[in-house]
């Protein structure tokens, strides 16, 4: 079943996850956001963007996992894009969404 159709400017998904409302962010290489949708009714409802294009996975983290903490990649770029995004290959973390993420669950080995 499809759940969400990218606009253009989204670009391609890549890293995801599920924060407590049971609501999915997804980072969008090349795309500069990452974006909440809500498999419910398959319409984005929040576009965080962020300073460069190739954000490639987000999770939520910090104390209370009301932090999200989302990756971005550089390989692939040559030196001139790289002078114009000189956030490429950056950790960036995002405060302020108003949901938090779901602890990992933890396994004995």
């Amino acid at each position: 079943k499809l759940l969400y159709h990218l606009e253009k400017e989204e670009q391609m998904p890549d890293g995801m996850c599920i924060d407590t409302e049971g609501k999915l962010w997804v980072a969008c290489i090349d795309g500069g956001r990452v974006i909440r949708i809500d498999p419910e009714t398959g319409k984005r409802i929040q576009t965080v963007r962020l300073p460069t294009p190739r954000i490639t996975s987000c999770c939520f983290g910090g104390k209370d996992y009301s932090e999200m903490y989302v990756t971005s990649a550089y390989d692939g770029l040559d030196e001139a894009t790289l002078a114009k995004e000189p956030h490429a290959g950056e950790i960036f973390k995002i405060t302020g969404l108003g949901v938090k993420g779901i602890p990992q669950n933890y396994y004995a080995a």
